[in-house]
């Protein structure tokens, strides 16, 4: 096997077999060694100033942690059964985004697996991994890992991933990998030690900055671009969300992620299936997902915060932080027409301009992924409680019919679609006592400048938070929380169904709102929403001829008008 790591300013020696060997240096900064290592072989690196053994920085396999040796790992050797897979474009499907370790109570890759029938039967096309690279710990939201190569081994590690996309492959099902390319965790971040993966710009909330423009980036860029290239390769992975791209601080001239969506469609060409690239950004900028050609960076979509933030204030009635400039149905009106409700306009919680108007003639709402709860609006509350926590039932019906029936790509977290009353919430395993700590004491200090008293902010270390965060299978039977689930069901089937649901041009899109109602003509299905507490009779500006779908039972059509019971939505066949 050859043994390469780029290490451009140190000297590096390889420990394999518990012998230490010296490795020749080349021109590029790599240095190379050839030996005898078969597959299931421990090795790591022993460079002139560290301390000890440390694992490769693209290490394929971490066995027994971050900290531990690397792994020799045969990708070839998996048995895959996805020949006949063509992949799943992102246009046109329902994405549902899921915890590993929160999925199901044994919190693995294959527990996972004997799920996926119920995500086949409500009618999803992709499931949405969070990050399952290695990180210190057993368990956490995946944000802070430091293997990035890596798939974390109390969840399965690289057989067990391999297995779950093989077995949603089967079903029908593709896959998106949640990856962050932003930071590394603090803990076990050997990388940086090895070469100037760093920047000098400073760091982001999360941690350091990475190195993509400064001296020595170029490898930097190729450690990203083939980390992105090996999980839709040899994971045979669908797509991949890219975490917080904002925080990506890049001056060259071809962005890094103008290179990552040339290399992808080059790989896509090659492998005869669609792959996604899926930017998480704060930026309202459509430059993100503008093709090449026309002068963007030619990613797939991107999620949109706007969409759930109009949803969320309008059903809660909460204004705090960035849900400020939220919250009316003008605003609602402003964001289905248009994407982003922020389109170079003044955002208060910002104090300055924010975002770039969407061509609505030009760019389809498929390159918007919308939802009405996530990992980061559930888990960044101070107590991880879900909408279905704020919302009578009928409003939370509302939501998922506004969601469901909107112009854009629409993404579930999982146990939404049943209601779920399990919380999210922010969970962590920091085994350094420091860490954990500080964790601890940040958590509580950031919510009790809000008004929360600390006891009421659950501890992220203590192992019930964990615990608490696990959906609970069996209440998706109950009559309350089936009727949820049905109704999900019956959304999907009708997007399905009538190709005006579907259709992603915003241009198409019309809507007009009154007290506390709210009419979205989608072609010839019109929706219409009732948020008031009392029946109102609502104007459809046109004919109904039949109701297609209805949250609550009375809804009474009128010549050109619709009788809605309160709490109430409907989406009627008009003309």
């Amino acid at each position: 096997m050859l043994f390469e790591v780029w290490v451009p300013e140190k000297t590096v020696k390889l420990l394999v077999a518990g012998e230490e060997r010296a490795m020749e240096r080349g021109d590029d900064g790599w240095w190379r060694l050839s030996s005898e290592a078969p597959p299931g072989t421990d090795y790591a690196y022993v460079l002139s100033d560290s301390p000890g053994p440390l694992p490769d920085p693209r290490s394929p396999w971490q066995p027994n942690g971050v900290h531990g040796p690397s792994r020799v790992y045969d990708h070839s050797a998996f048995a895959w059964t996805d020949q006949a897979w063509t992949g799943k474009q992102l246009p046109g499907s329902i994405l549902y985004e899921l915890h590993v370790g929160t999925f199901t109570p044994a919190g693995t890759f294959d527990a996972a697996i004997e799920r996926l029938d119920h995500l086949v039967d409500l009618g999803v096309d992709l499931v949405e991994l969070l990050p399952v690279n290695a990180f210190n710990g057993s368990h956490n939201w995946g944000y802070d890992g430091v293997c990035w190569y890596a798939p974390h081994e109390p969840y399965g590690g690289p057989d067990g991933l391999k297995r779950f996309v093989d077995a949603a492959h089967a079903r029908g099902l593709g896959v998106v990998l949640d990856v962050v390319y932003n930071h590394f965790g603090p803990s076990g971040a050997y990388a940086p030690m090895f070469a100037p993966y760093l920047s000098k710009h400073g760091s982001n909330p999360w941690g350091d900055s990475i190195n993509l423009d400064g001296p020595l980036s170029d490898e930097v860029r190729r450690y990203i671009a083939e980390n992105v290239l090996m999980w839709l390769r040899d994971y045979h992975v669908d797509g991949l969300r890219l975490d917080a791209v904002h925080a990506l601080v890049d001056h060259s001239a071809v962005n890094l992620l103008e290179q990552l969506a040339v290399e992808v469609e080059t790989l896509s060409t090659h492998l005869g299936r669609p792959l996604s690239l899926i930017a998480e950004s704060d930026l309202n900028d459509p430059r993100l997902i503008t093709p090449r050609e026309a002068g963007g960076f030619g990613l797939t979509a991107q999620w949109d915060d706007d969409v759930h933030h109009a949803l969320h204030t309008l059903l809660t009635g909460e204004r705090q932080g960035y849900y400020g400039d939220f919250g009316s149905l003008d605003c609602l009106r402003t964001v289905l027409e248009g994407a982003f409700f922020h389109a170079g306009t003044w955002s208060s919680f910002r104090q300055r301009h924010h975002g770039r108007p969407v061509n609505r003639s030009f760019v389809p709402g498929h390159r918007f992924v919308a939802f009405l709860q996530n990992h980061d609006q559930i888990g960044n509350r101070a107590i991880g409680d879900r909408i279905s926590a704020l919302l009578s039932p009928g409003l939370l019906k509302v939501g998922a019919t506004l969601l469901l029936t909107g112009p854009f790509t629409p993404m579930l977290f999982m146990g939404e679609e049943w209601a779920a009353s399990s919380p999210w919430q922010f969970f962590t395993s920091h085994p350094e006592p420091e860490l954990a700590d500080a964790v601890r004491t940040g958590r509580r200090r950031e919510f009790a400048a809000h008004g929360w008293a600390s006891a009421d902010v659950p501890d992220p270390q203590d192992p019930a938070t964990f615990e608490r965060s696990k959906l609970d299978w069996d209440e998706s039977a109950k009559p309350e929380h089936a009727e949820i689930l049905a109704l999900y069901k019956r959304l999907i089937a009708l997007r399905r169904q009538y190709s005006d649901l579907s259709d992603p041009w915003l241009s198409r899109v019309e809507v007009w709102h009154g007290d506390n109602f709210v009419v979205i003509r989608r072609g010839g299905c019109v929706v219409a929403a009732n948020l008031a507490p009392a029946p109102q009779t609502v104007s459809l500006r046109s004919v109904p001829s039949k109701v297609l779908l209805a949250t609550a039972p009375g809804v009474v059509l009128q010549r050109d008008r619709v009788e809605l019971p309160a709490e109430s939505a409907v989406v009627v066949a008009a003309r």
